[in-house]
């Protein structure tokens, strides 16, 4: 395997899908070992800190990459497995942002109603208990929860020359915010442009379903991943495996859009895997599906349709690609 090293300085970074040179030319078997700059760019770091002084926008969301893979061509299907996910800091950062998150109104959800008002939770991170400390401004609540490190942006160059922010999900991937995209997953993004041009960011502590208020616990991250190519089969939206699920990610607005996207194509995958005409996998899907939200809160919502396995027949998903790179993980160290 070829091992790829790689810790951006920050005009390194890349803060769109699209219209950026690949940093690194690598081909299908490698293994990248990288550092991903939080979606603040590590400038939060004190309850003190606040958005509207610290945050340069549009350069919130620093990307990792993109990598362009040799051999990759339009049509084909990228498989990106993340074998870890550990934490770079011992803090993470939260925040609430005038006219952001989906509990307040926005520019485009139009109310009389006061913009919320900022404030910056920093939660502590102990490696040795794998938790992350909220500690409330208000009271004097203090809790431990459970990290759980996951990545919130993962994505290709989108077709048609397209240029998309990294604050974007859509059909190329991107800010996806879905705590599916952990640690033991391969996601399955389709290939639009030579190379993919994929890039990686966003890493997250810990996050609910939805990231209700706009930011997760924010932090750097020390991510090591495999990158395989699989021709032709490329999904019409990112698609996930892990041992356990299969999960399609839609992103649109309104967000019973993204849901419908995400359940359409998991039935495709249903057509693709046992030969289910759409009506057949209608009716199979809805009798199995989960579907936890991913974010309600950027540019396009981000809904997940999700299947446990072991309802379902075994199958050759990729021809097997998730099983090998989970075999080829085991022998990372």
């Amino acid at each position: 395997m070829d091992v790829i090293e790689y810790t951006p300085e920050p005009e390194q970074y890349a803060w769109t899908f699209g219209g950026v040179a690949p940093t690194h030319r690598i081909k299908p078997g490698s293994v990248l070992r990288l550092w991903t700059e939080d979606a603040f760019c590590g400038r939060l770091r004190d309850i003190t800190d606040m958005p509207s002084r610290a945050l340069n926008m549009p350069y919130v969301n620093p990307q990792t990459g993109p990598f362009y893979v040799d051999g990759a061509e339009p049509g084909d299907t990228l498989a990106l497995h993340f074998v870890d996910l550990t934490p770079a800091r011992d803090w993470g950062a939260s925040t609430t942002i005038p006219f952001f998150g989906g509990l307040t109104g926005t520019d485009r959800t139009a109310t009389l109603q006061d913009p919320l008002s900022e404030r910056t939770w920093i939660y502590q991170v102990n490696s040795e208990r794998q938790t992350v400390e909220f500690a409330a401004q208000a009271s004097d609540l203090r809790l431990e929860l459970p990290m759980a490190p996951m990545l919130g942006t993962v994505g290709v160059a989108p077709a048609a020359g397209e240029v998309r922010s990294s604050l974007v999900p859509d059909t190329f991937g991107g800010n996806m915010d879905t705590p599916e995209m952990h640690a033991g997953a391969t996601c399955y993004l389709g290939v639009n442009v030579d190379g993919a041009l994929f890039s990686v960011g966003d890493g997250h502590y810990r996050q609910g379903e939805g990231e209700a208020c706009g930011t997760a616990v924010e932090g750097a991250m020390h991510v090591t991943m495999l990158v395989e190519l699989i021709k032709g089969g490329a999904p019409a939206w990112p698609r996930i495996e892990t041992d356990e699920h299969l999960v399609v990610i839609g992103s649109s607005r309104p967000l019973e859009d993204a849901w419908r996207a995400s359940q359409v194509d998991m039935i495709r995958w249903f057509g693709e895997l046992y030969g289910l005409d759409k009506l057949d996998g209608y009716q199979l899907l809805t009798q199995i599906s989960e579907a936890p939200l991913a974010n309600v809160v950027d540019a396009n919502y981000s809904a997940a349709t999700k299947v446990a396995k072991a309802l379902l027949p075994r199958a050759e998903v990729y021809r097997g690609t998730h099983g090998r790179l989970r075999e080829a993980a085991s022998t990372i160290a």
